[in-house]
């Protein structure tokens, strides 16, 4: 025996898409990794064979005080737990302060309790707002939205407690995410999970406005391993960083690309416009010369892995939202919480 213990990670959001490949990448690196979710929009299989399981709700102030409390000490928190739909957010306020923003203090107080060596968060892009592009780290963040504004002012309370107890952390904002491990079984977020959702069931998939709307679509390869090793690269101590695919490309092409990964036809409904960023693409110079990346991978090679990938797990029924909606007006049609779970645009 050497007397050195092995550092240990908390990862949340661990059953999640981006958590779960976190947690994987923490293991790979040597960390003995605690996995942690409630399982609202995850799955248990998604979680690594040999991670230690803890099954509960982050927004629970004791849960998370206990778990850091029976894995003491640890070292090094990812927190990936988050309800990530930015257009619902609008309508599901409550919900969204209290899941992505509330449960992120509750375990910057552990942390800083527990004296971690590093909080690594998952903000979003969401938080430059629009006409802010290629969004660089530079510029002011001007959310326009309840999930933006959620993970900017959990971004600002994590530099407050840099400030005050010395928490040493790391800002990741990635951006439309997908791969595999992506829950395509929900209705209201991650539009390639949704078309791909959509192709395999013979559905139009469903596009709002005209979809001239542009974003850079980012694989789960190029995202989770730099998260992962965050916490050994120099350089990244209370810094943000932009990370994810450099050329956006319109949602309408993206329909187009999703279906001849998948080998079916083409079918898009075009729905009622919504409120949203009509263009969204980030600048990555920083990461870049930090970690030493190279080029991310290309969209088509992505899709056409996920596409591989959701064939051979097969599809799960529509999910909806695992909460009550507080407001409706304004909402899209197409999400009308009246319409029947399992019934979707033909």
């Amino acid at each position: 025996m050497n007397g050195v213990r092995t550092e240990r990670a908390l990862v949340t959001g661990a059953a999640g898409f981006i958590g779960s490949h976190v947690a994987e990448h923490c293991l790979e690196l040597g960390f003995e990794t605690v996995a942690v979710d409630d399982l609202s929009g995850g799955f248990r299989e998604n979680v690594p064979a040999d991670a230690v399981w803890e099954e509960g709700d982050v927004r629970d102030a004791g849960f998370v005080r206990g778990v850091f409390e029976r894995h003491a000490p640890i070292d090094y928190v990812y927190h990936l737990a988050a309800y990530a739909a930015e257009g619902l957010s609008h309508f599901v306020r409550a919900y969204n302060y209290r899941t992505n923003l509330e449960a992120t203090v509750n375990l910057v107080n552990e942390a800083v309790r527990g004296q971690a060596k590093r909080f690594v968060f998952a903000s979003s892009i969401a938080v430059y707002g629009a006409g802010q592009v290629p969004m660089h780290e530079s510029l002011e963040p001007r959310p326009e939205d309840p999930y933006g504004i959620s993970k900017y002012a959990a971004e600002l309370d994590l530099a407050a407690a840099a400030e005050m107890f010395g928490l040493r952390y790391t800002v990741f904002r990635p951006h439309n995410v997908y791969g595999e491990r992506q829950n395509v079984a929900d209705p209201y977020r991650n539009v390639v999970g949704i078309f791909m959702s959509a192709g395999l069931r013979g559905e139009s998939m469903p596009v709002f406005g005209d979809g001239s709307q542009t974003r850079a679509f980012s694989h789960i390869g190029d995202v989770a391993p730099v998260i992962a090793r965050s916490v050994g690269i120099d350089g990244t101590v209370n810094e943000t960083f932009n990370i994810g695919a450099d050329t956006p490309v319109s949602v309408a092409r993206l329909a187009e690309l999703v279906a001849e990964a998948l080998g079916v036809p083409h079918r898009v409904e075009h729905l009622p416009e919504r409120r949203e960023v009509a263009h969204a693409f980030a600048d990555h110079s920083k990461v870049r010369a930090i970690f030493g990346l190279g080029e991310p991978l290309g969209l088509e090679e992505g899709l056409t892995r996920m596409a591989a990938w959701v064939r051979e797990t097969g599809l799960r029924d529509p999910v909806g939202f695992p909460g009550e909606f507080e407001i409706r007006e304004n909402m899209p049609p197409s999400w009308d919480p009246g319409r029947p779970s399992g019934e979707r645009r033909g």
